[in-house]
């Protein structure tokens, strides 16, 4: 079985257009396994669609971080045992556009700090021991500060806020994403790339390509350690 590596970052962070470009490239290279979270498909991810589009609550910390935690691990459970449990055991590489580590990204912040961690290490034995879900080899985190993700977002919605979900729409809960992803990247040993840098004049984007070119070589790197 090859490397299971996920792409990760807080909303507007541009994993969806890199985990596309990665595709793209690694279909030239190797067979792999695609998956992507939450899957939207059927009845499993009901819980996570009412939640993000505010029919639970409002406001993203309405329902607190263990709930929250529990519907996108049920989507991801049954989307493992209906449609790739025994794929992945067969693949030659794992490739995942988010995954247990979005529960961290924005649930941990709903948490005082000093139950963050054991919040951390409740979840990974939740998903990856008592429900059985395979754990990363590697996470790779698209580290963008929410001032730039924003920007971003907003090219994406055409400035049109209505279409953005419960997270998407919490700038407060946003940075207390940002600052919570910082800390488990660096508990949980994850990849970091930083995509934007600050300026006097604004934020200096990191090229799309220029960002693929290194998460390729990290994947590259990953699965042949």
């Amino acid at each position: 079985m090859g490397k299971f590596i996920v792409i990760d970052g807080i909303d507007g962070s541009g994993k969806t257009t890199q985990f596309e470009l990665c595709k793209k490239k690694l279909r030239d290279k190797t067979e792999f396994l695609e998956l992507s979270f939450p899957t939207y498909e059927g009845g499993a991810s009901a819980a996570v669609k009412m939640y993000l589009s505010g029919e639970i609550t409002k406001t993203a910390d309405g329902v607190n971080a263990y709930a929250a935690a529990s519907f996108y691990a049920v989507d991801r459970y049954i989307s493992f045992k209906r449609h790739w449990e025994q794929k992945f055991t067969a693949a030659n590489l794992v490739l995942s556009c988010r995954y247990t580590t979005s529960n961290v990204i924005h649930q941990t912040p709903k948490l005082p700090e000093a139950e963050r961690e054991k919040y951390i290490d409740w979840l990974y034995d939740y998903e990856f021991v008592k429900l059985g879900l395979p754990k990363p080899d590697s996470v790779i985190y698209l580290n963008m500060p929410v001032e730039a993700s924003q920007i971003l977002l907003s090219k994406r919605y055409n400035n049109d806020s209505v279409q953005k979900d419960i997270h998407e729409n919490d700038i407060s809960y946003l940075n207390e994403c940002y600052d919570a992803a910082l800390f488990a990247a660096k508990k949980l040993d994850w990849i970091i790339i930083d995509c934007a840098k600050k300026t006097d004049s604004g934020y200096i984007f990191l090229p799309e390509e220029e960002i693929n070119k290194i998460i390729m070589r990290e994947i590259e790197k990953v699965n042949h350690a």
